[in-house]
């Protein structure tokens, strides 16, 4: 009978049994999905951005049989919900106007990254669908053992919608924007693909920001160097002043890590006006996936953001034949930049019967605006005809 316990700190695991655990089902790639990663997980620990006081307290999950470990999920012990990017505001004020406490509650997700991918780990040769009901069985007891109100899966693999189905839960869907690789080979061939008009805009931005005097470069790994990364995390810091009065969930700590730990899976573009670097964007990737992160400027360039956080992302994509492009939750501006509507899912288990049948009720009523919205969306596409 497998057991199943909560850990305090990634570090209760070792890293190494910890990601052959994540990687065993992907050996020929030599780049796995970053942010599951134990590099990445820890340096958020490490850097105080994951702890109780900040709201995410860790309480992952291991599952071992005979000592050996079997399984794996990524959990947080929620006191809000800030950085999900799966917004159940509503749902917390409903308890709270009743009486009820919504938080605590169990979060299976990777902090503040709203990015699709593998939530749970099995060695081989364990049934998937077996193993899942057995971990949702113990993450609703924990939570009723606790008093935590509910447990919630964010962001899981699309492909893997009908393992998590199940009648003890709720789905839900959402609505991102990716870029898919469709075998081009220059940026140029991604634009042939537009309407006239369309190809039109996208190469007039572009030319923009290069007659504007901004000169942008791709660095990835080592070739990011120390003096990069302490003005990025300016870039950031500023950034986020400016457009909110705080600072980001992110600290200068968690920057350090990340260039130590996946130093080798991260590309930064910088941009550089006048021999001063003003801006620069950060990207994750394994071997088919590109993910856009983070983002900062100095100087507000026309057109600059898009060039350094999209177009720069296609190319790099591009040349390393690199399939998806995520470059992060909403931003309907992305459509006209070839950036598809694409359907996002977790899934939400809530203790009171009572307000577990009010969610399904509005959830039904919910997931038909998302899909008809997705479809909309997709009717804005900048492609011709036949290609959309």
């Amino acid at each position: 009978m497998p057991d199943f316990r909560l850990i305090d700190s990634i570090h209760d695991v070792s890293a190494d049994d910890w990601n052959t655990l994540w990687n065993r089902d992907t050996q020929s790639q030599s780049f796995h999905y970053p942010f599951i990663q134990h590099g990445f997980l820890a340096a958020l620990e490490d850097s105080g951005c994951t702890q109780a006081e900040t709201g995410w307290t860790p309480k992952h999950l291991l599952i071992h049989e005979d000592s050996r470990l079997i399984g794996a999920m990524p959990l947080y012990l929620k006191t809000h919900s800030y950085g999900e990017y799966v917004f159940d505001w509503a749902w917390a004020d409903a308890y709270r106007r009743n009486g009820l406490n919504y938080y605590p509650k169990l979060l299976c997700a990777i902090p503040f990254t709203p990015a699709s991918g593998p939530r749970l780990a099995l060695a081989e040769g364990v049934e998937a669908q077996t193993m899942l009901k057995c971990v949702s069985e113990f993450l609703s007891a924990a939570c009723l053992e606790h008093h935590w109100s509910s447990w919630h899966c964010l962001f899981y693999p699309p492909e893997q919608q009908r393992l998590w189905l199940s009648d003890q839960t709720l789905s839900r869907v959402g609505c991102q924007f990716h870029w898919y690789n469709r075998s081009y080979e220059t940026f140029e061939d991604f634009l042939d693909t537009f309407n006239s008009r369309k190809r039109k805009s996208v190469r007039r931005e572009r030319r923009g920001v290069s007659e504007s005097g901004v000169k942008l470069t791709r660095l990835v790994g080592d070739q990011i160097t120390d003096d990069d990364w302490q003005k990025f995390y300016y870039f950031y810091h500023t950034t986020y002043l400016k457009r909110s009065g705080n600072t980001g969930y992110l600290n200068r700590e968690f920057f350090e890590a990340i260039a130590r730990n996946l130093g080798q899976q991260i590309l930064m573009v910088k941009a550089e006006h006048e021999g001063d670097n003003i801006a620069a964007a950060l990207c994750f990737f394994d071997d088919t996936h590109l993910f856009g992160r983070y983002w900062g400027c100095l100087e507000e360039i026309p057109g600059l953001h898009f060039e350094a956080c999209y177009y720069q992302g296609i190319e790099f994509a591009i040349e390393r034949g690199i399939q998806v492009f995520d470059p992060g939750a909403q931003g309907e501006h992305k459509i006209q930049r070839g950036f598809e509507p694409t359907l996002t899912y977790s899934q939400h288990w809530l203790a009171d019967e009572r307000f577990h049948a009010a969610v399904e009720d509005f959830l039904q009523r919910e997931t038909p605006g998302v899909e008809a919205y997705r479809e909309d969306c997709a009717g804005y596409l900048p492609f011709k005809a036949e290609t959309n």
